[in-house]
C-alpha cells in the first residue's frame, strides 16, 4: 500500500507543478466564458428590446445598425491598440478611423436616445445593454488574441 500511496502523492505534486507553470497571461476559462456570456447577454437583450419596442421599423434598424457598428468599431480599436503595443505596423489612418468609429457609434446612440420618444427606463436599458455589449466585445477580442498568441508560443 505504501508504494501506491507515494505514487498518488507524486502525481498530485506533478499536477500542482503543471498548474503553477501555467502561463499567467493566458485567460482563464472562467474569464473567457464570462466575457462571451456578457457579450451574448448584452446583444440579445438589446435585440429583444428592439423586437418588442413600439417604434417604427426604420427606428429599430437605426439602433440595430448602431449596435453592429459599435461592436465592429470597438473590436477594431482593441486590435489596433494591441498591434501598436506589440510593435506591429498600424497606419495612423486606420488607428484614427477606429477611434472615430467608436466615438461616432456612442454619440449616435446618445443622440438617438436623447431624441427618442421612449421612457427614461427604456433609454437606460438600451444604453446599458449597448455598453455591456461593446465592453464584452473588447474582452472577447482580447481573450481570443491572448489565447492564440500564447498557444503559438507554447508550441
Amino acid at each position: 500500500m505504501e508504494p501506491q500511496q507515494s505514487k498518488i502523492e507524486e502525481n498530485r505534486l506533478n499536477l500542482q507543478e503543471k498548474e503553477q507553470a501555467r502561463n499567467p497571461y493566458k485567460p482563464t476559462p472562467a474569464f473567457i466564458g464570462a466575457s462571451w456570456l456578457a457579450l451574448l447577454t448584452g446583444t440579445v437583450a438589446f435585440c429583444i428590446g428592439l423586437w418588442n419596442a413600439d417604434m417604427a421599423l426604420n427606428e429599430k434598424g437605426y439602433y440595430f445598425t448602431i449596435l453592429l457598428f459599435g461592436l465592429f468599431a470597438v473590436i477594431s480599436v482593441q486590435k489596433s491598440v494591441r498591434d501598436k503595443a506589440e510593435g506591429l505596423a498600424v497606419t495612423e489612418l486606420y488607428y484614427s478611423l477606429s477611434w472615430f468609429a467608436t466615438i461616432a457609434a456612442i454619440v449616435l446612440l446618445i443622440v438617438g436616445l436623447w431624441n427618442a420618444d421612449l421612457l427614461l427606463s427604456e433609454k437606460g436599458f438600451y444604453a446599458i445593454s449597448f455598453m455591456l455589449s461593446v465592453f464584452a466585445a473588447i474582452a472577447v477580442q482580447k481573450n481570443t488574441r491572448d489565447a492564440k498568441l500564447i498557444d503559438k508560443k507554447e508550441l
